[in-house]
């Protein structure tokens, strides 16, 4: 990744037709820097948030249809030892079906296994509709939460990276924790 101080700089320089496409690939930090250079005047506020949340939206779709065409192009083999067979699929498309908007919501704002869960809802071939539906109610909170992060504390935007990160990787360590203690305690109780 470039430097935070090239983004602003980048973003600064060449407006939010640069925000855009740096935002679907590092949204939240991108995000921050914008509002922040929203706040010295240099963008509309308003034009920021809109951008962030279609930026994220179209790169949440992006993680969609490589979960969903991409397995298409995966050897069976390979499938299989990632834990994909077609009975885990099965399950998969299965469960997307019945609670993919909460798993959805969850992903988004966790987003520590927010790639993971939006390409496995790609991979269940989640109806694209709702999809989009669900996801817009994550990214529109998550989206505002960072441009509000941003427009009030973006000077500080080095040290805001270091607490995405640090969240993430905490959050990250909550959800694997959890998820050993419910596949120990289904193993235990069989």
């Amino acid at each position: 990744m470039i430097g935070l101080e090239t983004v602003a700089a980048l973003l600064a320089k060449h407006g939010l037709a640069v925000v855009a496409p740096i935002a679907v690939l590092e949204g939240p930090i991108v995000t921050v820097i914008a509002a922040w250079l929203a706040s010295k005047g240099v963008f509309p506020l308003w034009a920021v948030a809109l951008v962030v949340i279609l930026a994220d939206l179209v790169g949440d779709l992006g993680l969609y249809a490589l979960g969903r065409w991409g397995r298409g192009h995966l050897p069976a083999r390979f499938m299989r030892r990632l834990g994909l067979g077609e009975e885990r699929l099965a399950a998969l498309s299965g469960h997307f079906a019945h609670k993919g908007g909460r798993t959805l919501l969850f992903g988004k704002l966790t987003h520590s296994v927010g790639f993971a869960v939006l390409a496995a809802a790609g991979a269940a071939r989640m109806k694209l509709g709702q999809f989009l539906w669900f996801n817009f109610l994550g990214t529109v909170p998550k989206s505002l939460f960072f441009v509000a992060l941003g427009y009030s504390f973006g000077a500080a935007f080095s040290q805001i990276d270091n607490w995405i990160g640090r969240a993430s990787l905490a959050m990250l360590a909550v959800i694997v924790a959890g998820g050993v203690s419910w596949f120990l305690y289904r193993k235990l109780h069989q």
